[in-house]
């Protein structure tokens, strides 16, 4: 079996690769063939997260595994088909974090390897990658009106009685 797998590049401009990439590898080799498809040389951290339909971001699977114990969760870990069962499925993709390179991956068909192509292969090429990452934006939201998670007011916190709220 292979996936048909989408990859989208976080831009204004339209810039996406279609591959094609066996069911059985790991998020690994799903990594290795997006860096190959866009022109990164494949050093950089990088990462993938779990998203919903409407592409939320949810738990992170990095490259490695940087923990001490060596059992945090990491690419070798997961199977392609493991975290994208069925089409459209979604996953983002961010690589080298000082840039933030940001993809949008999309499970676009499951079909037989009828064709005996060799496998990762890109299918499809629109755009071309920008010379520099675009610049992310990050925002959050006021969760209410009386002040909190809104600095706009510093003079109305209680500064001096820090340390009795720690304790």
């Amino acid at each position: 079996m292979i996936y048909k797998i989408r990859l989208i590049l976080d831009t204004k401009e339209d810039v996406f690769r279609d591959i094609a990439i066996g069911y059985n590898g790991t998020l690994e080799n799903l990594h290795n063939a997006i860096t190959n498809a866009f022109g990164f040389d494949g050093t950089e951290m990088a990462a993938f997260y779990l998203t919903d339909n409407e592409w939320n971001q949810g738990e992170e699977i990095p490259l490695f595994d940087m923990s001490e114990t060596g059992e945090s969760m990491s690419m070798q870990n997961f199977t392609i088909k493991d975290v994208l069962p069925e089409e459209k499925n979604k996953l983002i993709y961010v690589y080298d974090f000082l840039s933030m390179w940001t993809f949008y991956v999309e499970l676009m068909a499951i079909e037989e390897n009828t064709n005996q192509i060799e496998l990762p292969s890109l299918l499809f090429s629109v755009g071309s990658v920008p010379d520099e990452a675009p610049e992310k934006e990050f925002t959050s939201e006021r969760i209410d009106d009386d002040g909190y998670n809104s600095f706009d007011n510093y003079d109305d916190l209680d500064f001096d009685n820090f340390d009795e709220l720690m304790n």
